[in-house]
């Protein structure tokens, strides 16, 4: 928000067209911000990309000698990369229908008490969310919606790679593609945007939850988890704006456990090491076409705090290019 005043201050003797403002869009990582006029139809990809390097424990940077201490085998970095392909449209102007489809491709690499380094794989389908959006309040300036989601088990949970120790062994729980249950995913977004401004700006929040409804065939389920944004957005031309946001995330432990997994053998195994809770920064950029029906995105993302029920592998940063076309 300090930086979008900043903005106004430096470039307050610029205007704009009162009919297209890109900082009306949220973050391209915020999903489900926006509701559709009747009739339309938004198709939408993202990419996102994240890298995870060391491990922790609490909010203590451990190094990997450390966790050898306890486990034979550590895992010492992780690439996680997703594909996501979406579907939006609005049978009335208060309700909109959202469909995503991921693409996840997943890498972690170890070592070994021995010295030994090996890598892991996955890649395939995710859990498909199915839902909808609807306004709870539509004003001229801001916007309530609720979110509403359900997220179904079609991806992979029982993902195996070749290790030193073992062939076809059974991945760990972050290197599978799903979660293996129906998952209820509710939420509520706040938008309010300032478009008489000289320099256009927004902000807004939303809250987003994550629920485990059951048990998977493999005798768990992922830990429940809470996702938070609260963003502000300037532009800084017709077509150009830039965001800033701020994240709070927790989650918990896995609840049960797989019994093909040994929990002594890597943290990553052991369902009581999987909890967290995380904040990051990010700063986006938006770029809005002038007939506003093609948007452009980027956004970068690094964590400021980390509290891990650790030793698990740290989130270092991340990054959200994303495409949507509405017709």
């Amino acid at each position: 928000m300090y930086l979008s005043l900043l903005f106004v201050l430096l470039l307050s003797s610029y205007s704009f067209a009162d009919s297209i403002s890109p900082s009306a869009h949220a973050p391209i990582g915020v999903m489900g911000e926006h509701v559709h006029k009747k009739g339309e139809v938004m198709v939408s990809y993202r990419y996102r990309n994240m890298q995870m390097d060391g491990n922790r424990v609490g909010s203590t940077r451990v190094s990997a000698e450390e966790v050898l201490d306890d486990f034979p085998v550590t895992p010492t970095d992780m690439t996680m990369e997703m594909h996501m392909f979406g579907l939006m449209f609005a049978p009335s102007d208060n309700l909109t229908l959202v469909a995503m489809l991921p693409y996840t491709e997943l890498s972690m690499n170890h070592v070994t008490r021995m010295g030994t380094r090996f890598r892991t794989s996955s890649a395939g389908i995710g859990d498909i969310k199915l839902g909808g959006l609807y306004n709870l309040i539509d004003s001229d300036s801001s916007n309530l919606i609720a979110n509403f989601s359900v997220s179904l088990p079609s991806g992979e949970i029982d993902e195996t790679f070749d290790t030193p120790a073992q062939d076809d062994a059974q991945l760990p729980y972050p290197m599978q593609l799903g979660s293996g249950t129906v998952d209820l995913i509710p939420g509520i977004t706040f938008t309010d945007h300032f478009s008489d401004l000289r320099f256009p700006l927004s902000w807004g929040f939303q809250g987003i939850g994550t629920i485990r409804t059951d048990r998977n065939d493999n005798s768990y389920s992922l830990g429940d988890r809470f996702d938070s944004s609260i963003w502000s957005a300037l532009d800084l031309s017709h077509w150009l704006s830039v965001s800033l946001r701020s994240t709070w995330s927790i989650w918990g432990n896995v609840d049960g456990a797989d019994p093909l997994l040994n929990p002594s053998l890597v943290p990553t195994a052991d369902p009581n090491l999987r909890g967290g809770r995380r904040a990051d920064l990010g700063f986006g950029l938006n770029l809005l076409h002038p007939t506003e029906s093609f948007r452009l995105a980027l956004e970068f993302l690094t964590p400021v705090y980390q509290n891990l029920n650790g030793p698990q592998l740290e989130t270092d940063r991340a990054w959200v290019f994303g495409a949507q076309y509405t017709f």
